[in-house]
């Protein structure tokens, strides 16, 4: 018996939730094989992943094309999909031999379709567990591509292969899935107590700290300088993409090596941190839920999943938008004051998610 995961490349949330489930489910089933098939950043899964797994770089689907952080490139989106697709019949031939080989039985798929038909194949079972399914994201698309028609159709007809898709909160399509689980928050929660993290990279007592996080993208065109002097310190992560020479001086410098260095990891980050101001993608929302962090967001364009989470995240977090002009060339002091003058929600959910998701394929297995 063994187990399978099956990773979108796309970012960094579908990784860095599925590492969640992996570590809690090798850690509660030491017993059985994991193999993660992806092609995720092979850092993240290095610096995250805290129990023995074997590991295959594998092509499992072409998620989003960005151009950065922000701005989505949808004809290419579409036809890279478009791509794999058609010979995805024969990708899942070849997975499927992997998989009978490692003898998994259960696979889990964050969020491709390709794999649910290489599971089939394989005799194993196949569990979507994410919180959107690409078929979903690609139907929005085709209503200014209608070539593509055809394109969500098909992944819909492998969605429908699955057992069953254990959905997280915030979600988006499933509508092809026989049987649909909902399921608490899987969300990385700090390690450290925040105020040990703030004492081991040196942050300030007496002023807010805002996160700048923009995953592995970045923005285009974004300056920081103009932060200089704020009533607030900015703290700059790998993915904020700027350096000394352009942005305040006083600028904390919170990147992964230092982190590793301090045993710190991101969520320690997130939680040690008054506001992040982001996109809002379900990893660093997560996190500010799981954390007890306030949101400042901004636009992504167009994804599927952004007005769902502009409508519902004020149930479980403190945000408050801000416009992609202010966020590039803006101080943004107004809305970190009224950010942090906002009461908390009364709601407190649940963000247990991977040690469910852990018992359950244990029973599985």
């Amino acid at each position: 018996m063994a187990v399978a995961f099956c990773i979108s490349g796309h970012g960094f949330g579908h990784a860095s939730r599925q590492v969640e489930v992996i570590n809690a489910f090798g850690a509660l089933r030491p017993d059985v094989p994991i193999t993660i098939f992806t092609e995720a950043s092979p850092w993240l899964l290095d610096r995250t992943v805290r129990v023995p797994v074997a590991r295959r770089p594998w092509a499992v689907d072409t998620g989003a094309i960005q151009r950065d952080s922000l701005r989505l490139d949808i004809p290419a989106t579409l036809e890279a999909a478009r791509g794999f697709e058609q010979e995805a019949d024969a990708s899942a031939v070849a997975l499927a031999d992997a998989l009978r080989a490692n003898g998994t039985r259960v696979v889990v798929c964050d969020a491709p379709a390709m794999p649910c038909t290489a599971a089939v194949l394989a005799g194993a079972r196949a569990i979507v567990l994410a919180n959107f399914t690409w078929d979903w994201i690609y139907e929005d698309f085709t209503a200014d591509h209608p070539g593509f028609d055809d394109l969500p159709r098909r992944l819909g007809r492998r969605y429908a292969e699955a057992e069953a898709a254990w959905r997280l909160p915030m979600y988006g399509g499933f509508s092809t899935v026989r049987t649909v689980l909902d399921f608490p928050w899987v969300a990385r929660r700090a390690r450290r107590d925040p105020s040990e993290t703030r004492r081991l990279l040196g942050m300030d007592q007496g002023r807010p700290h805002v996160l700048v996080s923009f995953g592995g993208y970045g923005v285009a065109g974004m300056t920081l300088a103009q932060h200089d002097g704020a009533p607030y310190r900015l703290v700059l992560s790998s993915g904020a993409q700027h350096g000394s020479t352009d942005a305040p001086a006083d600028a904390l410098h919170a990147d992964r090596d230092r982190l590793e260095a301090l045993d710190l990891r991101y969520e320690d980050l997130v939680a040690a941190c008054d506001v992040v101001v982001s996109k809002p993608g379900y990893g660093i929302v997560s996190e500010c839920v799981a954390n007890g962090t306030a949101l400042l967001y901004t636009d992504r364009g167009r994804f599927r999943e952004y007005p769902v989470m502009v409508e519902q995240m004020p149930s479980v977090l403190r945000c408050r938008f801000l416009a992609s002009e202010a966020l590039a060339n803006a101080r943004w002091d107004e809305d970190v004051e009224a950010l942090l003058g906002q009461p908390h929600p009364a709601e407190r959910p649940l963000v247990n998610g991977a040690d469910v998701a852990a018992g359950m394929l244990s029973a599985m297995a």
